[in-house]
C-alpha cells in the first residue's frame, strides 16, 4: 500500500471507475434540488435518485462520483469517535440497470488489491454478506480471499428504506493491526464499535422491490437491477495515510495546525480541535454552495455548527472571532476538486464573520446566565423555560446548552423546551426527513424506446403523427410543445385531424426524454399511428417567453447589484408571471429594488437579437456560460446569449430582448430564512401590477372612509375639524406604485390616528369646559353622561381628568364609536361599586362585564339601548 494524500485517492477512484467505461458525474450541491425529502445531500446515491427511480434514463448507465455529503443526526459525537463527521465525501460507482452483482465485485477487488491502485494487503481484508448471498459470497472466495474472513451477517447487510428498490450488501473492513486495539473479528459479526477493523466501502446489489406486507424473501425482483456503492473518503485515507483518526489525515490538519497557531494550544488529540476543524468544513461548503445561517431548518443547523465551535474555540483560549481565518485553509486544501470554493471565499468569511461577531456578543452573558441558573436550581435538570430563554436571547441552540449540561453531570427538560418553542411558532419548523423511499420504477415508460423529437424551438406547429398512447396521454413523433422542465411551464395548444381533437393541458418529459402530452378530448379518439397536426397556443408561448427572458436579466442584475454568492433557488416561469428565488444575508432595500428594475428595463430597452447556440458543457463555461452549481447537464448544452448574461438553458426565449418591452416587480418578500422571492411581471402583463394594489387602495379608502365618519361625527356635535385626502390613483407600471401606495397607506394612517386625537381633545375640553350644566353635577358631585366616538383609551383619559375636579363623587360615562358600545365608571368613594354599575348597563345593551368597586369597564353590543342604559344608571346614583 502505497501513501498516497486525500487529493490523490478521489482522483485514483474517478480514474479507475473511468477506465472501466463509467461517466463521471460531477458531485451535486448540498442542498437539494428539487427533492422535499432531503435536508442535506446526505449520500452519494441521493443524487442519482432520479436515475434509480426511472425518472430520468442517463446517457451512460455507469456512474462514478465524489459527491459531499453533510449528516448531523448524531453531532455530539463528533470529536468524540475517529471517524464521526457532519460533512464527508462519499465515492461511489453506480450501474443503472447495466452491470451486476459479478463486476461489481470484480472490480471491487482489483481497485483494493492491485499495485496499480490501492494496493492493500488482501490477508488484512474483510468482508461481510448477507447469509443467503452465497453468489457474493463465492465471488470474493473465487477472487482470492480467505474464507474465514468473508462473515456473514444479517442486520447489516440488507438496504432496504420502505418501499422501493432494496438488496443484500456486501461491506469492506480493513485490520489496521493490534496498535489499534485488542478486538478479533467477532467485533466485526458483533457490530462492535472499534479503532482495529474499519469500514470503508459498501457494495449494494439493488435487485429486488420491496412491497408492504411482503416478506424479503417475497419480494419481486426489478425489472431493471442496479449496483449502488459508498467509499468514505476520510476513512480510506486515514487507512491508507496509516494514522489514528481521521482527523490526522491531510485532509484536517491544515486546519489543526492553523487552529494551533491562533490558539497557542498544541494539538494532542483533544475534542476541541476535531469539533472545531470538522465544523468549519461543513460551514464553507454550505455556505458556498448556497446554505444561509437561520433560525429554522438547514439555517439552524449551519448556525448550531458555528457556535458549537466557538464554544470549543472558548475551551482553547480563542475570546475574539476566528473561524472566518478557517475558511482559506479550507478552501486551499479543497480546490483541486472544487475550484468553485474559491470564487465563494469573500461571501463564505464576510459571513462566517458576521455570525461569529454576533454570538460572542452574547455568548458571554449567556454563560452567566447559564450559571445562575445552575446556582439557583435545587434540581440537577435544566428547566425547560430556562433552555427556552438561553435559546431565544442569548442564542444558545438547545443542543449546546445540553452540552454544557451534560458537562456538570446535569439534563434538559427538552419536553418543556419544546413547549415554550411551540409557542413561538415563527421560531421552529420541522427539519424534513432525511431521506425517504424512492418512487417504484414505472416498467412501461422505462421501456418506452421510440424516439421523439422537439421541435418547439423553430416553429409552434408541425405535422406529425401519433407514435404511442399510455393511460397518461400520448407521445408524437416530433412535437413543437415544450415540457415542464427548469421551472418553465409546459405549452398549451390543440392536437388535430379530420377525425380527432384534444386540448393539449400539460406536457411532461419521460425518463428516455421523450415528451407525454397531456389531453382532454374535444372529439373523435386518438389512434396509435395517426397523422396529426400540432398547434401551440402563440400568446402564450410568446408571453411565457418574455417571463423567461426577464428571468435571467434578473438573476444577471441581482448577482451585479447583490453580489456573485446570488444563487438560484427556485423559479417558475408562467405566461403570466415570473418567481425567483434567491438567497441573501440581509434586508433588500427598497432602493435595490427599485435599481434592480431599473436595470433590467436598462438592458430591455435595447435592440438585441438573441443567439443560441449548441455547446459541450466545459465549451460553454470557458465562453463564460453561468451554470447554475448542482444542475445536471447533458453533453450537450444550448447556450443562449442575451447580451448582458450568457447561460445554459433549454427553455424558450425572445428573439430579441426588445420584445420583452417592460419589466415590473410586483412584489419582494422573505420565504425563510435568507430566502428571498421576486414575482414579477413583463409586457402586457404589467398592466397586471395594479390587480397586486386593490388590497392596499381598498384600505386606503376605508381609511378615507372613516376619517369622514369621525369628520361628520365631531361637527354634528359642533366641534369643527376638517380632514382633505385625496386618493393617488397614477399607476406607473413599476415596483415605484407598489412603494407610492405603501407610503401613502403609512402616511393616511397616521393621519386619521392625529384625527381622532384632536377630536378627542376638543371632544374631552368641550365636556370639561360644560360640566356644570350637566344633570345634577354640582348637587350630588356625579357625572353619568354619553359622550360617543371616542376610543377606550381616550374614554379612561376623559373620566381620569373628570375624577380630578370632583372629590367622594363617581364618573359614569358611555361611549358608541365604530358600532361598539363601551361603559367606563370610576368612583372616589365607598358608596357605588362601579364593577356593578357597568355590569348592569352592558347587559341593557346585550354585553357584559365587570371589574373593580372603584374602576371598571364594560362592553355592549345594541347601540340603540345606550339611552336607555344612562337612564337606568342615573337612576340608580341620583
Amino acid at each position: 500500500m502505497k501513501y498516497m494524500k486525500g487529493n490523490e485517492i478521489r482522483q485514483m477512484w474517478l480514474d479507475f471507475f473511468q477506465e472501466k467505461g463509467h461517466g463521471v458525474e460531477k458531485g451535486a450541491s448540498l442542498i437539494p434540488n428539487d427533492d422535499p425529502t432531503l435536508l442535506w445531500m446526505n449520500a452519494g446515491v441521493a443524487a442519482l435518485k432520479k436515475y434509480f427511480d426511472g425518472s430520468i434514463v442517463p446517457k451512460n448507465p455507469r456512474i462514478v462520483n465524489a459527491q459531499k455529503c453533510i449528516r448531523t443526526n448524531d453531532i455530539e459525537n463528533v470529536g468524540k469517535t475517529a471517524r464521526h463527521h457532519t460533512f464527508f465525501e462519499m465515492l461511489g460507482n453506480f450501474s443503472i440497470g447495466d452491470y451486476f452483482r459479478i463486476e461489481a465485485v470484480t472490480w471491487g477487488y482489483e481497485l483494493i488489491t492491485s499495485p496499480k491502485w490501492l494496493g492493500f494487503d488482501k490477508n488484512r481484508l474483510y468482508m461481510t454478506v448477507y447469509p443467503d448471498d452465497f453468489e457474493t459470497r463465492d465471488l470474493w472466495i473465487k477472487l482470492g480471499m480467505d474464507p474465514s474472513h468473508i462473515i456473514p451477517t444479517e442486520e447489516n447487510n440488507f438496504w432496504e428504506i420502505g418501499e422501493g428498490p432494496c438488496g443484500p450488501c456486501t461491506e469492506i473492513f480493513y485490520d489496521r493491526g493490534p496498535d489499534f486495539g485488542d478486538f478479533t473479528p467477532d467485533a466485526i459479526r458483533d457490530d462492535i464499535e472499534n479503532d482495529r477493523y474499519v469500514e470503508f466501502w459498501n457494495i449494494v446489489f439493488s435487485q429486488y422491490n420491496a412491497k408492504p406486507g411482503l416478506s424479503r424473501s417475497e419480494y419481486p425482483e426489478l425489472p431493471n437491477k442496479n449496483i449502488d456503492t459508498g467509499c468514505g473518503l476520510e476513512r480510506l485515507t486515514s487507512i491508507i495515510q496509516g494514522v489514528k483518526t481521521n482527523f490526522e489525515t491531510d485532509l484536517f490538519m491544515p486546519i489543526i495546525k492553523q487552529i494551533e497557531a491562533i490558539s497557542g494550544v498544541k494539538y494532542e488529540g483533544q475534542m476541541a480541535f476535531k469539533v472545531i476543524a470538522d465544523h468549519i468544513r461543513t460551514v464553507t461548503f454550505a455556505v458556498a454552495d448556497g446554505a444561509i445561517l437561520a433560525n429554522e431548518g438547514r439555517g439552524y443547523v449551519l448556525r448550531r455548527l458555528l457556535r458549537r465551535a466557538v464554544k470549543y474555540g472558548k475551551k482553547l483560549g480563542i475570546m475574539r472571532p476566528f473561524m472566518d481565518e478557517l475558511v482559506d485553509i479550507v478552501i486551499r486544501n479543497m480546490d483541486v476538486y472544487y475550484p468553485y470554493l474559491n470564487d465563494q471565499a469573500d461571501i463564505v468569511k464576510k459571513i462566517v464573520q458576521t455570525e461569529e461577531t454576533k454570538f460572542l456578543e452574547t455568548i458571554a452573558s449567556g454563560e452567566k446566565r447559564f450559571e445562575a441558573i445552575v446556582h439557583n436550581t435545587s434540581s440537577n435538570i435544566i428547566s425547560g423555560i430556562d433552555a427556552f430563554i438561553l435559546y431565544d436571547t442569548y442564542g444558545f441552540p438547545i443542543e449546546l446548552t445540553q452540552e454544557y449540561a451534560e458537562e456538570l453531570k446535569m439534563s434538559v427538560d427538552i419536553e418543556g423546551f419544546k413547549a415554550e418553542m411551540e409557542k413561538q411558532k415563527d421560531r421552529a419548523r420541522n427539519a424534513r426527513k432525511d431521506i425517504q423511499s424512492m418512487k417504484s420504477q414505472n416498467e412501461e415508460f422505462l421501456q418506452f424506446n421510440e424516439e421523439s423529437t422537439f421541435v418547439g424551438y423553430d416553429t409552434l406547429l408541425s405535422e406529425t403523427k401519433i407514435i404511442k398512447i399510455f393511460k397518461e396521454g400520448l407521445v408524437l413523433e416530433k412535437t413543437p410543445f415544450y415540457a415542464t422542465s427548469g421551472g418553465q411551464v409546459a405549452d398549451t395548444g390543440v392536437i388535430y385531424n379530420d377525425k380527432f381533437s384534444a386540448k393539449v393541458t400539460d406536457v411532461f418529459k419521460l425518463p428516455n426524454g421523450q415528451f407525454l402530452h397531456v389531453f382532454e378530448l374535444i372529439e373523435g379518439s386518438p389512434e396509435e399511428g395517426m397523422k396529426v397536426n400540432a398547434k401551440v397556443d402563440v400568446l402564450k408561448r410568446n408571453l411565457t417567453a418574455y417571463n423567461h427572458s426577464a428571468t435571467h436579466l434578473l438573476f444577471k442584475s441581482l448577482r451585479d447589484l447583490l453580489g456573485s454568492h446570488i444563487s438560484q433557488q427556485g423559479s417558475q416561469v408562467t405566461s403570466e408571471m415570473l418567481r425567483f428565488d434567491f438567497n441573501h444575508f440581509e434586508s433588500i432595500t427598497d432602493d435595490q429594488i427599485l435599481e434592480l428594475e431599473k436595470r433590467v428595463n436598462d438592458m430591455i430597452s435595447n435592440d438585441y437579437p438573441t443567439h443560441t447556440e449548441l455547446l459541450s458543457v466545459d465549451e460553454a463555461v470557458k465562453k463564460g456560460a453561468i451554470a447554475e452549481f448542482g444542475e445536471k447537464y447533458g453533453d450537450t448544452v444550448r447556450v443562449i446569449d442575451l447580451k448582458y448574461t450568457l447561460d445554459l438553458c433549454g427553455g424558450t426565449h425572445v428573439k430579441n430582448i426588445k420584445d420583452i418591452h417592460r419589466f415590473a416587480i410586483k412584489n419582494i418578500f422573505s420565504i425563510g430564512s435568507g430566502i428571498y422571492r421576486i414575482e414579477g411581471l413583463t409586457n402586457i402583463g404589467v398592466e397586471s401590477i395594479v390587480e397586486g394594489l386593490v388590497g392596499i387602495n381598498q384600505e386606503i379608502e376605508n381609511l378615507v372612509r372613516k376619517a369622514d365618519v369621525i369628520v361628520s361625527t365631531a361637527k354634528s356635535e359642533g366641534i369643527d375639524v376638517t380632514f382633505n385626502h385625496e386618493v393617488n390613483k397614477t399607476v406607473l407600471g413599476s415596483y415605484q406604485d407598489v412603494i407610492n401606495k405603501r407610503n401613502e397607506f403609512s402616511l393616511l394612517q397616521k393621519a386619521v390616528k392625529e384625527l381622532e386625537k384632536e377630536v378627542s381633545k376638543l371632544k374631552e375640553g368641550q365636556v370639561l369646559s360644560s360640566m356644570d350644566s350637566y344633570y345634577s353635577f354640582i348637587e350630588k358631585n356625579m357625572f353619568v353622561q354619553r359622550v360617543d366616538g371616542m376610543e377606550m383609551n381616550q374614554l379612561k383619559q376623559l373620566v381620569d381628568n373628570i375624577a380630578n375636579k370632583t372629590q367622594n363623587g363617581l364618573v359614569f360615562v358611555a361611549s358608541v364609536n365604530n358600532d361598539k358600545v363601551m361603559f367606563l365608571s370610576k368612583s372616589m368613594s365607598n358608596k357605588y361599586h362601579c364593577g356593578e354599575l357597568v355590569k348592569a348597563a352592558a347587559q341593557i345593551c346585550g354585553g357584559n362585564g365587570g371589574g373593580r368597586p372603584d374602576y371598571a369597564q364594560a362592553g355592549g353590543k345594541d347601540t340603540s339601548k345606550v339611552d336607555e342604559a344612562i337612564e337606568f344608571i342615573r337612576g340608580k346614583v341620583l
